[in-house]
């Protein structure tokens, strides 16, 4: 089947943009860089927004290099989960509605990403790639 060498490489660079996006997102949040809305950032420790800010931006750097990707979506995907149905859901029954769209596609796309793994470019894959062993050269005269 000729899409399937296409499988890994496209998964691969899923997460890379879907991670980066997030992280990008937690860093407006937390630090109000990268042009993003300059509201006041949440204070440390502040429940909801400070702490999603941290997953938003740790959790979306772990999926970006692809250490942890699984449990990084998983937990990734939960606090999108609870964006949508604490923060938007109330505001309207469908996303186009309540301006959950973000919320609903990051969700996803990390459930997605904990269903398959990280693919083949990713640290964990680098991590766990056979090292090739080395030819031992003998310096005894009798084996020359």
């Amino acid at each position: 089947m000729p899409s399937a060498k296409f499988e890994q490489p496209v998964l691969s660079l899923f997460r890379i943009v879907i991670g980066l996006l997030f992280a990008c997102h937690g860093a407006v949040t937390l630090f109000g860089v990268l042009g993003g809305p300059h509201g006041q950032a949440p204070a440390a420790g502040q429940w909801p927004g400070w702490w999603a800010a941290v997953i938003q931006l740790i959790g979306g750097a772990l999926v970006l290099i692809g250490l942890g990707t699984r449990t990084a979506a998983l937990l990734c995907s939960g606090s999108m989960a609870y964006a949508y149905f604490v923060h938007h859901q109330p505001d309207g029954l469908f996303p186009m509605q309540n301006g959950g769209e973000g919320a609903v596609l990051f969700c996803w796309a990390f459930l997605l990403l904990a269903a398959l793994g990280p693919g083949e470019w990713s640290v964990t894959a680098l991590l766990n790639r056979p090292v090739p062993r080395r030819k031992e050269v003998s310096t005894h005269p009798n084996n020359a």
